[in-house]
């Protein structure tokens, strides 16, 4: 592969590496424009709801939206502070998405009834389940504000509970109470202070930020606070009031004004518990790292205590398994009426420190007046708990620099009886995933382990050498050993095995789907035979590529590295003549520790063939070859780590996948274009910023730790070597932490400050993913001219 066959796309962070020659000078007045035809049939169609199904399998409620937002949706007002985005004209996430219209299905009956009273240019979000869900709650976004609504799913009516004064500014802002007749809903307060317009307000001195010489090498996080002026307005955006509202709109104070981060009623609904954020504030970490407090109140608003204190988070230990000292992951234990968990560093949050047990986790029971009790230590960071019984519950554990993760199976009532790992594994090692312990509802409404005697329950993926199996299967938690109970056998489809909803009777939700047939829901009953009841008929939108053809290659690097892709045909194309067809290679590079994972494929032929904007496959429409999901793997085993190889890799795992193309005869190599998304861009271009030196993508070494690295993988210090024409598209609002869209711009200066031909498109309002249906089609269509002129008639 040459330079001239390669592209990049950075995806809204995005750079769209065109290497061919295209010249360009100066600026473009350029107006949004739309691809072909062909492709433009694929982009324009009406999606499938989203489904939502109660627990116990009978009654559904569809979610439907459109597939794009529009740019003036994008362009309503923005303020960014503290990592987050709102729209401080509506008080809710100024990205939040949303859905327009709602339908209830119940799973017997062969159509969905349309919900009525829904409002009119409906704006909905926020669902949430009452506790014996016959209801729903959302908000409703208009113009001024955000409203509270109920569904009643059993009539299909909604109603609305509140005016719009709702703050959605940190997330979702309702909880039901646990008799369901009422919510704990976040509100605006009923004097708020005019915000500071900070374009036009006057400084009233400089910014200044101290660094006390203790090392904190935090990511390039975006969206902070940079004034005084952005703390007095995210104080005032993240400020709420608590109310208890009831169903039928009656509402009264619960708490005060404060910043509420998060409500949480405990399983039997007596108490809640609440965090709140405080000063100070920081301008180089996001909102989540401010201090916090966490109390517990009864139901009705009377404090009980407080249970947690963090300081302003600043500065961590080096290393993607550094955690703060003190309490973390605070959360009810579902299986007990009103005891909280969480877990402590026994490192002091410091992965170098050698330990023999990294973290314990402590309980401690309502009336919350005692000593925490610990109740287990994990080898690695603890990674969380699924509840079982008083003798009985299953903890997780990781650690990502050798990528191990250990199952335990645990007394709760005695921390003297030793744990019992029952998997200790490598996570990225998708052949030997056990699956997923399927879980119950219990009294409390809440999930627990669906446990008989000793035995528990697994649903797997099923991925092998061979392909992929999906089943079921019972394990004893004291022997270990497992058994069978179901493997999908379907030899041109795919089952995805979704949910247990009654394992005891065999019920089990699951989703299939072929590469011509659309995803639809239905329930099997693995201890009967065939019995398959079909409960949604969503059509195929994508007929016009419903023959295309499609298949899992797999080939070796040249290292003997067995690597894998989805290979797709032109539409029409003649596999008898195998005429000589331009290629498209699209792939998101993956580091391992070890190769026998990197080997492993879980690619399906049999998966629905979905286009979507970030992809290639439209380009089947257009005459073109396409590799999708290309495995790049990049591994670095024992000391070495990956990025220490990281071209040469790159270069081995391009090579042997045009290489398998080309030997299958489809292909001219000499017209081949590769291509990726984020992290799949850097693979591309090996684009590094200097204004990224603490860590990138699975880096965990800064920059004057491993310079040679850096400056290696960094195309940007290579910027004299490319002598053919680029294409650059990028979000102007991308804020994911490793791609300022500075990046696209510095690059592209140097580039035209040394002579190269380059092309940088900003596509205004667009963050890390591209929302609006304009920007998109405008990305397909800048695609589709350059592949056209430069890859396929070149």
């Amino acid at each position: 592969m040459t330079k001239k066959n390669s592209i990049l796309r950075l995806i809204s962070l995005s750079f769209f590496l065109f290497c061919v020659f295209f010249q360009m000078d100066a600026q473009e007045n350029l107006k949004y424009q739309k691809p072909p035809k062909e492709i433009l049939d694929l982009v324009d169609v009406p999606r499938a709801p989203w489904v939502l199904i109660d627990n116990k399998g009978e009654q559904m409620v569809l979610l439907y939206r459109d597939s794009y937002k529009t740019l003036a949706e994008l362009s309503e007002k923005e303020l960014r502070l503290g990592g987050l985005r709102i729209n401080p004209k509506t008080n809710i996430g100024s990205r939040t998405t949303y859905y327009k219209n709602l339908k209830v299905k119940n799973v017997n009956d062969k159509d969905a009834k349309q919900v009525a009273g829904l409002p009119e240019n409906s704006r909905l979000a926020n669902f949430n389940w009452s506790p014996d869900q016959t209801k729903l709650a959302f908000t409703n976004t208009v113009e001024k504000g955000v409203e509270l609504w109920i569904l009643n799913i059993i009539n299909a009516k909604v109603e609305k509970i509140s005016d719009a004064k709702l703050n959605a500014n940190m997330g979702n802002p309702i909880r039901w109470f646990k008799d369901g007749n009422a919510l704990l809903v976040k509100f605006l307060p009923t004097k708020r202070e005019d915000l500071i317009n900070t374009d036009e307000a006057v400084p009233d001195g400089p910014t200044v930020t101290v660094s006390s010489g203790k090392k904190a090498q935090n990511r390039t996080y975006q969206d902070l606070l940079k004034n005084s002026n952005d703390e007095n307005n995210f104080e005032l955006l993240a400020g709420s009031e608590l109310f208890k509202v009831n169903i039928d709109g009656a509402k009264t104070k619960w708490k005060d004004i404060a910043m509420y981060r998060s409500v949480s009623f405990s399983p039997d609904g007596n108490y809640v518990l609440v965090s709140t954020v405080h000063r100070p504030f920081s301008y180089i970490v996001p909102y989540y790292r401010f201090p916090t407090k966490t109390n517990i109140y009864k139901n009705n608003g009377d404090f009980v205590k407080t249970i947690n204190e963090v300081p302003l988070t600043e500065v961590l230990p080096k290393g993607f398994m550094s955690v703060r000292k003190g309490k973390r992951s605070l959360s009810w234990r579902n299986d007990k009426a009103a005891t909280l968990v969480w877990t402590v560093a026994l490192d002091e949050g410091d992965p170098e420190k050698k330990v023999d047990f990294r973290d314990e986790v402590f309980q401690l029971d309502a009336p919350f007046s005692g000593n925490a009790k610990s109740i287990l230590k994990t080898k690695n960071r603890f990674a969380g708990i699924e509840w079982g019984n008083e003798k009985v519950a299953i903890a997780y554990d990781y650690w990502w620099n050798n990528r191990n993760t250990k199952t335990y199976v645990f007394n709760p009532s005695d921390a003297k009886q030793k744990p019992n790992i029952i998997f200790d594994r490598n996570y990225q090692d998708r052949y030997s995933d056990p699956g997923d312990f399927i879980t119950k509802k219990n009294k409390y409404n809440k999930n627990i382990l669906d446990l008989e005697k000793a035995n528990a329950f697994l649903l797997g993926d099923g991925f092998t050498k061979d392909g992929q199996f999906p089943f079921v299967d019972k394990i004893n938690l004291k022997t270990k050993k497992t058994k069978r109970l179901y493997q999908s056998e379907y030899k041109n489809k795919v089952e995805d095995l979704r949910k247990a909803i009654d394992i005891k009777k065999g019920k089990i939700l699951v989703r299939i789907e072929a590469a011509t047939e659309y995803p639809n829901y239905y329930f099997r009953n693995i201890k009967k035979k065939n019995s398959l009841q079909q409960i949604t008929n969503f059509e195929n939108p994508f007929k016009s590529i419903q023959n295309v053809h499609k298949e899992v290659i797999k080939y070796k690097r040249d290292d003997g590295l067995e690597l894998s892709g989805t290979l797709y045909l032109p539409i029409g194309y003649d596999m008898e003549k195998k005429e000589k067809m331009p290629m498209l290679l699209w792939a998101y590079p993956t580091e391992f520790k070890d190769k026998n994972s990197a080997s492993q494929s879980t690619k399906n032929s049999n998966e629905f063939t979905y286009p979507y904007y970030g992809s290639l496959i439209y380009w089947v429409t257009r005459g073109y070859v396409v590799l999708d999901d290309a495995s790049f793997p990049i591994v670095g085993e024992g000391e070495e780590e990956p990025n220490d190889s990281f071209r040469k890799q790159l270069v081995a795992d391009a090579k042997a996948a045009i290489d398998a193309v080309d030997k299958l005869g489809y292909i001219d190599r000499n017209r081949v274009a590769c291509g990726g998304h984020s992290y799949g861009a850097f693979m591309v271009a090996n684009l590094l910023s200097t204004l990224t030196p603490f860590g990138f993508q699975s880096e965990e070494r800064n920059y004057w730790e491993a310079p040679g690295i850096y400056n290696t993988m960094s195309p940007f210090m290579h910027a004299e070597k490319m002598k053919t024409p680029l294409l650059l598209i990028h979000g102007q609002a991308d804020n994911n932490s490793g791609t300022y869209p500075l990046q696209s711009e510095r690059y592209f200066n140097a580039l035209k400050g040394l002579g190269a031909t380059a092309r940088l498109v900003m596509l205004p309002k667009e963050s890390h993913g591209y929302r609006a249906k304009e920007s998109i089609l405008h990305l397909l269509w800048e695609q589709d001219q350059w592949l056209e002129k430069y890859v396929k008639n070149k």
